[in-house]
């Protein structure tokens, strides 16, 4: 060949960006601890301010991690948190009084129009408003009060990972700033960053036996309770995102009541099952979804405390808020290995883009 002859370009394999993304959210985690003293800076301002009652707003993984949120705050230093009407304020126009609110507003890119809304909306209405961002110079952070950076990198791949896992963090680390806890929960999330590796590698190992039963399932109940109630709703986005299966999330009790009527042979569920007061309900819920004829996956830190499951995928012990960064893991490579076994990439969904856009 001569060397004035182009070489062709070699297509990366399909679902690489998701996979390394993954691969590198411990190291995420450890650049947005960089900034802690801004957690820490921000969480004496809403101590000062009052602002004790806490609205969420974003869409998709951010919307799920603002489930988190909610037991964040509520566990950490015993405020109410919620996840947020984006209509109610936007377009509905609804004159909320939210003086003695903090408004987090969720929004990787600090693009989505209608979270930039919402949060322009809620500072004229007397909230202090607080943007969680990956680009800090972004329109949601130029109308904010605060911004919180979730550090998390480029992230190139269209499903979230590691800007996911970073919002968990981030909530965390601001709700336990708001007590004294911030340094201890800090320390958590290091500990939880350096157990991520060998997960990772453990899981690589056996997801893709684990998934390629499943490349013909059309549908998928996601179990999950308490603070891991926002890990079965994001690993349910990130089924239904990558592998295009109509995966829905669920709570034990939620499940309990209608949906077992849908469970057969044919519908498989995925628990995840926390070492902590949830677990007695996670098991009974997969007790019934097992007498009805379903394939079981076991995931979390109790994933072994499920009995009879088909597959099961552990994490490390960790306390209840810093389990969902692990439990995670399991959900994010088995989409990816899910994906691939039915022929998809799992970097570039049909019909998705980084920014959620109003229609």
């Amino acid at each position: 060949m001569s060397s004035a002859e182009p070489v062709a370009a070699i297509a990366p394999e399909p679902g690489a960006r998701f996979r390394e993304e993954i691969r590198e959210q411990p190291h995420a985690l450890l650049r947005l601890l960089e900034r802690e003293s801004e957690f820490a800076r921000v969480g004496a301002e809403m101590r000062a301010r009052g602002a004790a009652t806490i609205r969420m707003v974003g869409h998709g993984s951010s919307d799920n991690a603002a489930s988190y949120g909610v037991y964040a705050f509520g566990l950490l230093p015993g405020w109410t948190a919620l996840r947020d009407s984006i209509s109610l304020t936007v377009y509905y126009g609804a004159q909320l009084d939210m003086s003695g609110c903090t408004a987090l507003a969720l929004s990787q890119s600090g693009r989505t129009p209608d979270v930039v809304e919402y949060a322009r909306r809620a500072k004229s209405r007397g909230a202090y408003v607080v943007a969680i961002t990956n680009d800090p110079s972004s329109e949601l952070a130029d109308v904010a009060d605060a911004v919180l950076e979730l550090r998390a990198g480029p992230e190139l791949a269209v499903a979230a990972t590691k800007t996911y896992t970073n919002q968990l963090a981030a909530l965390g680390l601001l709700a336990a700033h708001t007590t004294a806890d911030g340094a201890v929960f800090g320390d958590e999330v290091r500990a939880v960053a350096a157990a991520m590796p060998q997960l990772i590698l453990s899981l690589e190992s056996r997801i893709a036996n684990v998934a390629l039963p499943f490349a013909y399932a059309g549908r998928m109940f996601v179990v999950g309770r308490g603070a891991e109630f926002a890990t079965a709703r994001e690993i349910a986005l990130k089924l239904l995102e990558t592998c295009r299966i109509a995966a829905e999330p669920l709570t034990a009790t939620d499940l309990a009541h209608g949906p077992i009527a849908a469970i057969d042979s044919l519908f498989p569920v995925w628990a995840i099952a926390s070492d902590d007061a949830t677990l007695p309900a996670v098991v009974e819920a997969v007790e019934r979804a097992r007498e009805a004829g379903a394939t079981v996956v076991a995931s979390g830190n109790a994933a072994d405390a499920i009995p009879g499951a088909d597959y099961v995928l552990p994490s490390p012990p960790a306390s209840p808020l810093l389990a969902p960064l692990l439990s995670i893991l399991p959900g994010q490579l088995f989409a990816g290995a899910l994906a691939r076994a039915r022929g998809l990439d799992p970097d570039t969904p049909r019909g998705l883009s980084k920014v959620t856009l109003a229609r």
